[in-house]
């Protein structure tokens, strides 16, 4: 905890001659030529490293410091979920120390329909709909969306320039920091997350090889830190990753539910009853053309390195494909679908790709399908229609039981 505590201080000091330019104010005479950037930093490391919470740590100190700082937390870590579902990345400006009393929300509770008593429960993030557990899953896919959130994140700090003196602190997925192969995709994503964030710091967790590689490629540009793998690190097998997954589809659903012990007749769990933290989704029956159903890419699509020499795709890994979804084997049924925000009002304004740039607005999942009636029951946290919308389909499933 002591190196993080240095880093804190650190970045408390950048924090600090950042504000100072934005005021106006000259700089100190004890340090006139240290650089006035905020502190954007990119946390990397293998599998069960503790990278989420060194990044949970660091923002939970800027936040109690007491100088009003709103650092921005961001997830590329699509395995996660973070303030959504699991599959989406997504990113968040934080005011309040993020408590993580469950692994169904990991990085705080986002504003749900449930009352929200304390200010880390009603964090707005936002949130892009990757669909898959594993960047090598659809990494082209993965580079665009992270170039997405920050050209978002670009946006917000051109218009406020006191909220982009608190920096950012990016939590990424354990494949960044280990490779199976000199054509890795995690280069590209890692050097995604660079250029979309403007980083300025590479944090590395417990990973000496790793440490090596991000200073010999970034290092002239960059400062890379290597920190200690916390002690307190716990190896998570994938049979818990999956049980985490279902819960956090639960709970999205159906809201934190804890149980009291027995003879306990009421509790309060963060200023709230836990009778109030439940949620009533809404079970619907739609037509088949309600919905607009999309896939990026094919179902299942082979590397690049695996086509014939000179063959070409038929479908490109960015393509959206229309699913249909009265053709056997169209793998709806149990299928989480990000919904889609609609697109552009102005015709002028649109293009082909749109449906890439477009940040989801919640998740539905498909419970029943009815072929010969040409009708679906979709699970929705809500009872808002669904009708005219757009929804892409990943490869996570989830069963109501």
């Amino acid at each position: 905890m002591a190196a993080y505590a240095n880093l804190h201080i650190a970045f408390e000091q950048m924090r600090v001659r950042a504000l100072r330019v934005v005021h106006g104010s000259p700089p100190r005479g004890d340090d006139p030529i240290a650089i006035a950037d905020p502190p954007r930093v990119l946390v990397l490391g293998p599998e069960n490293s503790g990278k989420t919470t060194v990044s949970k740590i660091l923002v939970n100190y800027a936040v109690r410091a007491g100088q009003g700082w709103s650092p921005l937390l961001v997830n590329v870590d699509p395995s996660e979920g973070g303030w959504a579902a699991p599959g989406a990345i997504s990113a968040a400006s934080v005011h309040s120390p993020i408590p993580t009393c469950s692994p169904a929300n990991p990085l705080g509770s986002a504003a749900t329909s449930a009352p929200t008593a304390l200010p880390a429960n009603a964090l707005l993030p936002l949130v892009y709909w990757y669909g898959h557990a594993e960047t090598r899953r659809n990494p082209l896919l993965m580079d665009r969306l992270i170039r997405n959130l920050g050209e978002n994140i670009k946006e917000k700090y051109d218009y406020d320039a006191e909220a982009r003196v608190s920096g950012l602190i990016v939590d990424t997925p354990s494949s960044f920091g280990a490779g199976t192969g000199a054509n890795d995709h995690r280069h590209k994503l890692i050097k995604a997350c660079v250029e979309a964030f403007k980083i300025n710091i590479i944090l590395v967790v417990g990973h000496e090889k790793l440490n090596v590689e991000m200073q010999r490629t970034y290092g002239s540009q960059i400062t890379v830190i290597k920190v200690p793998k916390s002690g307190g690190v716990v190896e998570l097998d994938h049979s818990y990753r999956e049980r985490i997954h279902n819960y956090q589809l639960h709970t999205y659903m159906y809201g934190q539910v804890f149980t009291p012990p027995s003879g306990v007749t009421s509790a309060v769990a963060g200023g709230e009853a836990l009778s109030e933290l439940s949620l009533a989704p809404s079970s619907t029956v739609i037509n088949f053309g309600d919905l607009t159903i999309l896939r990026i890419g094919a179902e299942t699509m082979a590397p690049s390195s695996a086509l014939p020499i000179g063959a070409a795709r038929v479908v490109s890994e960015m393509q959206p494909v229309p699913v249909d979804p009265s053709q056997p084997g169209s793998g709806l049924l149990n299928a989480v679908l990000g919904v889609l925000a609609p697109p552009n009002p102005d015709e002028n304004e649109r293009y082909d790709e749109e449906i890439l740039d477009l940040t989801a607005t919640g998740f539905i999942i498909i419970t029943s399908l009815d072929i010969s009636h040409k009708k679906m029951t979709i699970l929705a946290p809500n009872q808002g229609s669904v009708a005219g919308k757009t929804a892409i389909v990943g490869s996570f499933e989830w069963q109501d039981q």
